[in-house]
C-alpha cells in the first residue's frame, strides 16, 4: 500500500522541483537580451521536429551532426546569463553569509550619509523592503550596480548629472538614481520641509521602505520610517536605526573626519564633493528647500 503512495508523491516532487525551475529560469531572463534569443531557439527546434517527422532526409542527416555542438554554441551565446543565474542561486544558498555582507554594505549608506551632512550637500536614500518599488526604479536612471560609499559620493556630488531626485537600494545593489517620488500631503507637517523630505515621507506613506534624508540648508540627517520622520540624528544614531529596521547588525566602522585647512593651504585644494561645482541653495533663504523630485 504505501509504495504505490510512494512512487506518486516523489513524481509529484519531480514535476514540482521541474516546473520550479523553469519558472525561475524563465524570471531571470525576462526582460534580458536572453529572451528573444530564447524563443528564436525554440522556433528552430520546432522547425527541426516538424522536418524530423516530415521525413526531410538531407536536413536531418545536418541537424544530428550539428546537435553535439549545439550545447557549446548555448554556453557561449547566453554566457553573461549562466553567470547571473549562477550567481543568484549562490546567494540564495549562502543566504545567512550573504546578511553580513548586505549589513556592509548598508553601512556605506551611514558613511555617505556623514560625508553630505559635513558638506551640507543633499541626498535622499530610499531602501526597498518587502513592498517592491518597480515603479519608482523605472521612473529613474537604472543602474543595478553595487551599492557602495564611493557610488552614493559620485552621484549626489551638486555637479553629478544625477544628483537630483532619490536613490533606490534593492538588497546590496542601487538598482537606480534620479528616481521621482511621491510627495507627502500631510497636512500636519512643518511647513519648513521641503521637497526632499516630503518625497522621502511620501514613498514610505505607500510602502515600507525607509528613506534617508539629508538636508542641504542645514545638513541635517533625518530618517523616515511609515510615513514618520525623525530629524537631526546623529551618525551613530543612523546606524542604530538602520540597524533596528533592517533587523540586522551594523558593527560601527571610523568615520572619517574632517581636516580644517590651514590659511597656507592650496586655494585651489577641494573636497570630494565640492569639486568643480557649487553646492546649490535656494536664493529665498527658506530653509531646507530643495529642487523638486
Amino acid at each position: 500500500m504505501m509504495a504505490p503512495w510512494s512512487r506518486v508523491s516523489f513524481t509529484v516532487l519531480d514535476i514540482l522541483l521541474v516546473a520550479l525551475i523553469i519558472y525561475e529560469v524563465l524570471v531571470m531572463i525576462r526582460g534580458t537580451r536572453a529572451a528573444p534569443m530564447l524563443a528564436g531557439l525554440a522556433a528552430v527546434a520546432v522547425a527541426f521536429y516538424l522536418a524530423r517527422i516530415g521525413e526531410l532526409v538531407t536536413l536531418n542527416w545536418l541537424v544530428s551532426h550539428l546537435v553535439p555542438y549545439v550545447v557549446f554554441a548555448l554556453i557561449v551565446v547566453f554566457q553573461a546569463e549562466i553567470r547571473h543565474v549562477l550567481s543568484d542561486v549562490g546567494r540564495k544558498v549562502s543566504f545567512l553569509r550573504g546578511s553580513a555582507t548586505e549589513g556592509d554594505s548598508y553601512d556605506d549608506i551611514v558613511l555617505a550619509a556623514n560625508l553630505f551632512s559635513q558638506h551640507q550637500t543633499g541626498a535622499l536614500i530610499v531602501i526597498e523592503r518587502e513592498i517592491g518599488l518597480r515603479t519608482y526604479v523605472e521612473s529613474g536612471v537604472a543602474m543595478d550596480a553595487r551599492l557602495s560609499y564611493d557610488l552614493l559620493a559620485t552621484i549626489f556630488r551638486p555637479s553629478a548629472p544625477l544628483h537630483d531626485g532619490a536613490v533606490i537600494i534593492q538588497k546590496d545593489r542601487l538598482a537606480a538614481a534620479a528616481c521621482f517620488l511621491p510627495l507627502s500631503m500631510n497636512p500636519v507637517l512643518s511647513t519648513q520641509m521641503g521637497t526632499r523630505h516630503r518625497a522621502g515621507i511620501g514613498i514610505t506613506e505607500e510602502t515600507d521602505a525607509i528613506a534617508v534624508i539629508v538636508s542641504e540648508e542645514s545638513g541635517a540627517i533625518s530618517v523616515a520610517v511609515g510615513g514618520k520622520i525623525e530629524r537631526d540624528l546623529t551618525v551613530e544614531q543612523l546606524r542604530e536605526r538602520l540597524s533596528s529596521e533592517l533587523r540586522r547588525y551594523m558593527s560601527p566602522v571610523a568615520l572619517p573626519t574632517v581636516v580644517a585647512q590651514s590659511d597656507d593651504s592650496d586655494e585651489g585644494e577641494e573636497t570630494p564633493l565640492r569639486a568643480g561645482a557649487q553646492i546649490s541653495a535656494d536664493e529665498d533663504g527658506d530653509p531646507d528647500t530643495e529642487r523638486p523630485l
